[in-house]
């Protein structure tokens, strides 16, 4: 009968409600291990029915086809397929530090091969395995129902050693996953002793017990505060690192860098393509070939062995390192000790998980105790029963003789003779053959042997100490039984990977490209030559132009200066080859620029220590100049830098040059002011720094450009400038004074009278590689013949070019006559 009731609640509160639902389904019910006996459900299911059938180490395979289908349809109804996979992963050496399932047949391989199907495959429980159900007969641990209430399934299992730590777990559940990675047995118990021991033991302590993870694939762990962080928070982060030797024959061409061991859960035929892949494409110079030689025989199974040839004169750790940094070769691990605890998920570090063990340890032992005692006792009571009834065995013939059933003389046997129930029901159970042969010497033996056992068992359940030592004294047995010796080396914090870049590339002469839209590309010289060898057949995009042609190589480093005072390293390697004709990549897609940050110099740099030190020289609108050392700028990290500091936001950087400290810095300024100086004037400052003052500005005026001169007196290259107006005027260099910084410099043109001259663009012109194009008023666009104006002092006027004014300056690079040679050799 149905209900015409109508309950109105909100669907945030049902969808709450049944996603909560969900969620702790997945949880508590799939993804999440226990602390107790560190295992899933579908796990502990699989353990639990192969106990049952008796498939344990002792016994004979038994096909994995069976296994699955007894799980499924006793305990775990769900697919096969995920039964079979997870029973896979308990018997798959590199998954776990100790298989808890022995497999017999293709279980996959380090190369994620995949296993062969359930029913050729053969599987039974390892002896360890036995150990996490050892004792579950006798009531150790709390039975439930299974899915179709049909029979009882364990809760936990009893779990003798610690294995959540021991065999690690990882899982994603709803809104929370677990990374807990695999630990030494001997080492976790010894900490799981010594916490029973020494309940307030410190973390410190601990870890001289457990010094950290261990893989079953071994290699070497470093991040040694990242793993006591773990320890104390349930969450850190370390490094594994594959175990490489180099091998160097004698009189050999080549050397060969022998990998042995590979990260934990690094598949190893990926890892072998990671590496071919960057030697194919020329990644890693020095190194030739690298091959696969792990054997395929079952003795060879767990020994890897990758083999990477390299030319002799290369350096191996160079390489190494390389690959560490781009490759599987090193990978990061994070821990996220998360476990079900009391019925909730829960981050633990080492010793709450020791404790949810320990606590759990004796809750085993305790119920395996009091079951054992109430059996001993029972079995006391009918020894005692036998011992009694054999001296008066006739009596008690006779009396059953008389009797008129069993119900009937086990009342006469207890009332004539004082036994009592059980005595009396053990002594009816005896066939009367039996009753004359009872041996009164072995049962009294066995009846002292009881009174011990009982006493030993009633001191365990009164006494917490005593309880300890025998938890104690069996995790003993099982280290030593089970332990084996540390397979990963732990070396103590992460190493920083230094690479030097220029050794891990192919060194190749190539062509760099800058256009004024910001468009770059990297090209080889014979590209350049075939293409026409000359600026105006560089493919770009319309209205673009080139902006800077750079020779270099590819082993060199592209810098690039923003306006707010942050640099951008790039290998020239990194900046994306592309055909003369092309228009090439946009800057932003190269380098990482914000919003509102626009590029005002590349430089190139060959060597960021050369001979003779180099500085980098900012230069702002406000007037300031700042100079750095080339080699504080050195860097092998991507992103931006502090290049130099600003004073206050309303300024900006407007230049950025590379000097060797033997010239003369040139600076002009918009109301055609310049100054000239010598590049010793300004100290070097660290790189977080704003700078002198280069020259005194009036009201109104800022710096429009800053030049690199000979700093010789009789200097004849020619300051070009151009002013709004249209006016070119053209100056020595040599012609203008130097004088000390921060004075406030020498009038370029002459001023009017009417309307002051607006300088809008400066250019050197015997010391420049590029040409000028100006977009007048009128929209036109003229290339500028600066050859017609004549070369006056300084303040006298200049010459108008422009009738209609100047609305924009953009400039196009040309190409050195030696570039054109070295194009011409290629």
């Amino acid at each position: 009968m149905y209900s015409n009731q109508i309950i109105k609640q909100s669907f945030t509160e049902i969808m709450g409600k049944r996603f909560g639902d969900y969620a702790n389904l997945v949880i508590l019910s799939r993804a999440i291990p226990d602390a107790r006996d560190g295992l899933k459900p579908v796990q502990r299911r699989i353990l639990y029915a192969m106990y049952e059938e008796g498939n344990t180490f002792d016994k004979a395979y038994r096909k994995s086809a069976k296994t699955v289908g007894t799980v499924m349809g006793t305990y775990h109804p769900h697919g096969d397929s995920a039964i079979y996979e997870t029973m896979v992963r308990m018997a798959q050496w590199w998954k776990m530090r100790h298989v808890l399932i022995q497999g017999q047949g293709n279980f996959g391989s380090l190369d994620a091969d995949p296993p062969a199907a359930m029913r050729y495959t053969e599987a039974k429980l390892s002896a360890l395995a036995n150990e996490m159900l050892r004792d579950i007969e006798k009531d150790t641990v709390t039975f439930i129902p299974n899915y179709d209430n049909s029979t009882q399934q364990p809760s936990v299992l009893p779990a003798r050693f610690p294995n959540l730590l021991v065999n690690g777990a990882s899982g994603i559940a709803v809104g929370f996953a677990t990374d807990i990675p695999t630990h030494n047995l001997g080492e976790v118990i010894d900490a799981t002793i010594a916490q029973m021991k020494n309940p307030e033991i410190t973390l410190d302590e601990l870890m001289t017990h457990v010094k950290g993870p261990d893989f079953p694939t071994g290699g070497i762990i470093q991040g040694v505060s990242g793993i006591r962080k773990a320890f104390e928070t349930g969450r850190g982060q370390f490094i594994i690192r594959a175990r490489a030797d180099v091998d160097e024959p004698k009189g050999g061409k080549v050397k060969r860098i022998v990998i042995s061991e590979i990260p934990y859960d690094v598949v190893k035929s990926k890892l072998v393509a990671q590496i071919d892949e960057l030697l194919m494409e020329r990644k890693v110079e020095g190194a030739l070939t690298i091959r696969d030689e792990t054997g395929r025989k079952e003795a060879e199974l767990k020994k890897v062995r990758i083999v990477i040839d390299i030319r002799k004169e290369a350096d191996p750790q160079q390489i190494l390192n390389y690959l560490y940094k781009n490759t599987d070769l090193q990978i990061f691990y994070n821990y996220n000790m998360n476990a079900i605890h009391e019925g909730t998920i829960k981050q633990m570090g080492l010793k709450q998980l020791l404790n949810a063990y320990i606590t759990h340890q004796k809750e085993v032992v305790t119920r395996r105790s009091a079951y054992d005692l109430e059996r001993k006792k029972h079995r006391q009571e009918v020894v005692e029963g036998l011992i009694k009834a054999r001296s008066i065995l006739r009596e008690i013939v006779d009396t059953i003789m008389d009797s008129e059933d069993r119900a009937d003389a086990k009342k006469n046997i207890t009332e004539k003779f004082g036994f009592s129930d059980v005595q009396a029901d053990a002594i009816l159970a005896i066939q009367l053959a039996s009753l004359t042969r009872i041996d009164i010497v072995k049962l009294e033996k066995e009846l002292e042997a009881l009174g011990k056992e009982i006493t030993e068992l009633e001191a365990i359940l009164a006494s917490e100490k005593k309880l300890i030592s025998v938890i104690v004294g069996e995790l003993s047995d099982i280290k030593k039984k089970y332990a084996e010796p540390r397979l990963s080396e732990i070396q103590g914090e992460i190493e920083e990977i230094k690479i030097d870049l220029a050794m891990q590339i192919n060194a190749e002469d190539c062509i760099i490209t800058l256009t004024n839209q910001g468009y770059i590309k990297r090209t080889s010289p014979r590209s350049f030559k075939s293409a026409g060898g000359d600026i105006d057949s560089c493919g770009v995009k319309e209205g673009d132009r080139v902006k800077q042609f750079v020779s270099t190589n590819t082993a060199h480093t592209a810098l690039f200066f923003t306006q707010d005072g942050k640099y951008f390293a790039v290998l020239v390697d990194t900046i994306p080859d592309a055909k003369w004709k092309d228009i090439g990549t946009a800057l932003v897609n190269v380098i990482p620029l914000e919003k509102g940050q626009r590029i005002i110099a590349m430089r190139i740099v060959e060597n960021f220590a050369p001979q003779t030190p180099l500085f980098v020289t900012h230069m702002t609108k406000s007037g300031l100049i700042k100079k750095s050392a080339l080699t504080d700028y050195a860097t092998s990290r991507s992103g931006s830098f502090v290049a130099a500091k600003l004073k206050n936001d309303e300024d900006e950087f407007i230049t950025v040059e590379l000097v060797d400290d033997t010239g003369a810095f040139l600076v002009v300024t918009r109301d055609g002011m310049s100054i000239r100086f010598k590049q010793e004037e300004v100290s070097p400052t660290g790189r977080a720094t704003s700078g002198v003052k280069a020259i005194t500005l009036s009201a109104g005026d800022e710096v429009i450009h800053m030049f690199v001169t000979k700093g010789e007196e009789n200097d004849d290259t020619v300051l070009r400038i151009i002013t709004e107006e249209g006016v070119v005027k053209r100056n020595f260099v040599g012609e203008l004074n130097l004088q000390a910084r921060s004075g406030k410099g020498q009038l370029l043109i002459r001023r009017r009278k009417t309307k002051a001259h607006v300088v809008r663009f400066a250019q050197l012109e015997q010391m420049t590689s590029e040409v000028v194009y100006i977009l007048t008023a009128k929209g036109d666009e003229v290339l500028l013949d600066a050859g017609k104006v004549p070369i006056n002092d300084p303040g006298s006027i200049g010459l108008k070019v422009i009738d209609d004014g100047v609305q924009d300056i953009s400039l196009e690079a040309t190409i050195p006559l030696e570039d054109t040679d070295t194009a011409d050799k290629q």
